[in-house]
């Protein structure tokens, strides 16, 4: 099954056996005040540097957040994004829960982007979808409810199966709805990680969907947090993740890794160029 999202001049193609498309985290303020600040000043030549930054590091697909203290998300959403699409051609991936900021963004996006994020909550649904329907979206759809985050990996497969559902009865295509099966830090629940991993089997195997996973979020709170991001990431491709959100910049070489031992690159040509392009000068 393949996700199509564009911007006005450049498709991506997500799909199983495809290579992993790397979606960047980086254009969100959560935790970085430099970046904070500059759209409190509505300076967008922080914001604009960032992407470059990433996509020159292998960025597939940009993550486009705005939510801070202070800041209109209404009013600087569009205004970021047409930021962002004028340094670089990668299509976007907008993320934002408040519905009457999302469709402004939408308003003014030129191609297909990914929506980031409904869940199962009966608000979301409700909010979320009607949208992706009208402009035309793919959505992440995360896999909690009302009820919270599922321990077990059956129940999220369940909140994610009610998504998918809900979508297309709204006329929204199945290939449209990326699931993000929620990854809880190793340090303080040792099964996080595993209940994870069979959650994206299961739903690889029962729903046939793509799937996005912020996998930093394994690591949280411990030490030598690339080592774990990049190993659980390897195994999470293995599984079924085809679209993950990470800082491309430490975890792409490994990634691409993953994407060689799985078969999903060619007599080694993406392994060996970024191998050439990190050693060169």
């Amino acid at each position: 099954m393949e996700t199509k999202v564009s911007s006005a001049s450049q498709e991506v193609l997500i799909g199983d056996n495809r290579p992993t498309v790397l979606i960047g985290e980086r254009i969100n303020p959560s935790g970085k005040k430099k970046l904070s600040e500059a759209l409190k000043e509505g300076n967008f030549d922080v914001i604009r540097e960032e992407a470059t930054t990433q996509v020159e590091a292998g960025a597939d697909i940009l993550d486009v957040n705005v939510v801070t203290s202070g800041v209109d998300e209404v009013v600087m959403l569009p205004k970021v994004i047409e930021a962002v699409l004028d340094s670089v051609k990668v299509p976007l991936c907008i993320d934002i829960n408040n519905p009457a900021a999302l469709k402004e963004a939408l308003k003014i996006y030129p191609g297909k982007p990914i929506v980031n994020s409904v869940s199962g909550e009966e608000k979301s649904l409700n909010e979320v979808l009607p949208l992706v329907k009208e402009y035309g979206t793919a959505v992440i759809g995360l896999a909690l409810d009302d009820d919270g985050i599922p321990k077990e990996a059956g129940k999220r497969v369940e909140v994610a199966n009610k998504i998918i559902e809900r979508a297309e009865s709204l006329g929204i295509p199945r290939e449209d709805v990326i699931i993000d099966s929620l990854a809880l830090s190793v340090g303080s629940d040792s099964n996080a990680g595993m209940v994870t991993l069979e959650t994206i089997r299961k739903i690889r195997d029962e729903l046939g969907v793509n799937q996005n996973l912020g996998a930093s979020n394994i690591s949280f709170g411990l030490p030598n947090r690339s080592l774990l991001n990049q190993t659980f990431l390897a195994i999470a491709i293995a599984a079924g993740l085809t679209c993950p959100t990470v800082n491309v910049a430490k975890v792409r070489s490994a990634i691409l890794a993953a994407d060689l031992a799985l078969g999903r690159d060619r007599y080694a040509m993406r392994y060996i160029k970024d191998f050439r392009k990190s050693t060169s000068g």
